[in-house]
């Protein structure tokens, strides 16, 4: 009989979370531990082994995991390495998902964390059906997944899919983090809200809340604050943000034809703020061929468990 339980890890850089999921996309029970506690990655996997067999004993699910799903950055599905470490606390490359088999005898698959949601959301989430669509993760900075004919895009190397990358203003763009500049990252994820922030307080006049926040600490979760209050500045963010991110689903959408658009993470909680004028600018730039036939949709899995159940996603896969 089939095994009913697969086990899904989100290694992030500060905090790794695991749980046990059956194959109705429920979280059974969930644990994490801190990622950069240990200076040698096998410490950190005794840690994780550890917790984890304890898990499964208080769960009754002994010789029940039929596979372990991680993701990871940088974490490549064909080879079951992290590329390149970064946020880790360790030397790269890392074979992870040799490592774990290893400890734990169980069958593991890897992918990067943005592929991860987009897996999951096709299990578990709002994609359940959908064979074509393209997975946007706006969190601290702009992931994607990008589903053709049911099947994840991974490209010959395993990169495929930076969409986060794509560049938006080809003249006198914002530094990006991958070191080139004008990159729909640095716009359109938490930390592009920001800047945007500080730009806009910059250069405009006009009163806001936001005045009263010293200019560095400034998040996204404040323009949020003083958006729903009314705020002009804060508002027009959000216009901003949304505008650009619309011209660039527009642009992605004539490469793949996706039936959908799925957005995940902090910025969608943002709500009509930022999904009107994604809709608004998306229908604008769109290519005439496509028009009203591309869905704009927010994630459905739970915010606290979808990085688990993204990851446990590609557990069923393992063999």
């Amino acid at each position: 009989m089939t095994k009913p339980y697969v086990i899904g890890i989100d290694m992030g850089g500060t905090n790794t979370a695991f749980g046990i999921v059956d194959a109705r996309g429920n979280v059974i029970a969930s644990s994490s531990i801190k990622t950069r506690k240990h200076s040698k990655i096998e410490d950190y996997i005794d840690e994780l082994h550890t917790e984890i067999s304890r898990l499964i004993e208080a769960n009754d699910a002994q010789d029940k995991i039929q596979g372990i799903g991680i993701g990871a950055p940088n974490a490549n599905y064909f080879t079951g390495i992290i590329e390149d470490g970064v946020n880790l606390p360790w030397p790269t490359p890392i074979p992870l998902a040799d490592l774990i088999t290893e400890k734990f005898g169980i069958p593991t698959i890897i992918t990067n964390d943005a592929n991860a949601a987009a897996i999951g959301e096709m299990t578990y989430g709002a994609a359940r059906g959908l064979k074509d669509f393209i997975m946007i993760t706006l969190g601290t900075g702009v992931g994607s997944g990008i589903v053709i004919n049911g099947q994840m895009v991974y490209g010959h190397d395993g990169f495929a899919g930076e969409l986060g990358h794509v560049i938006m203003k080809r003249n006198n763009g914002r530094m990006c983090g991958c070191g080139r500049t004008g990159c729909l990252e640095a716009y359109c994820s938490a930390t592009g809200v920001a800047r945007t922030a500080r730009e806009f307080l910059e250069i405009r006049n006009d009163p806001s809340t936001l005045r009263n926040i010293p200019v560095d600490e400034i998040t996204s979760k404040d323009v949020y604050d003083a958006a729903i209050t009314g705020d002009k500045i804060a508002k027009d963010i959000f216009e901003y943000t949304g505008e650009i991110l619309g011209q660039a689903l527009a642009d992605f959408a004539s490469f793949s034809s996706p039936e959908a658009f799925v957005l995940f993470g902090g910025l969608t909680k943002a709500g009509d703020l930022i999904m009107k004028p994604v809709k608004e600018s998306l229908d604008k730039n769109i290519l005439g061929c496509y028009r009203g036939k591309v869905k704009l949709l927010v994630s459905e899995l739970k915010e606290s468990d979808a990085a688990i159940l993204g990851a446990s996603a590609l557990g069923w896969e393992a063999k």
